[in-house]
């Protein structure tokens, strides 16, 4: 794979978070994925896509900063994104600037994200 498809995947996952699209977030994520969110809590698929389902969670802007790829191997990359996130969880609003990271893997399923975690950037921070 070249860094030009997973950054298509990518942009892929963006649209799907700001459309609130469960299909195709369910094809972009691994169905055993470990996601640690900014409290350090595990994040499961189920719960993901129930937040979105449910529209606990709506993402109404979505401006990445910063992306940087690292090939780990031919069916492993890495992905750090630096992004602006703004919308609502259970009704109360949020924008914050956090700082991705989404391991990919290319398996019997295809391309997906099978770990990650996110952390909060200070405001002031490079």
């Amino acid at each position: 794979m070249t860094e030009a498809f997973i950054r298509d995947l990518e942009a892929q996952l963006r649209t799907a978070q700001l459309e609130g699209d469960v299909a195709v977030l369910d094809r972009l994520i691994a169905d055993d994925l470990l996601f640690a969110g900014p409290d350090g809590a595990l994040v499961t698929k189920a719960q993901d896509l129930t937040a979105y389902r449910d529209k606990v969670l709506r993402i109404t802007a979505h401006q990445p900063q910063e992306l940087r790829l690292r090939c780990v191997r031919d069916d492993v990359y890495l992905v750090s994104l630096r992004v602006r996130v703004s919308g609502t969880y259970a009704g109360t609003p949020f924008s914050s600037l956090g700082r991705y990271t989404r391991v990919w893997a290319d398996d019997a399923d295809g391309w997906r994200i099978v770990g990650g975690q996110v952390g909060m950037v200070p405001e002031n921070a490079n």
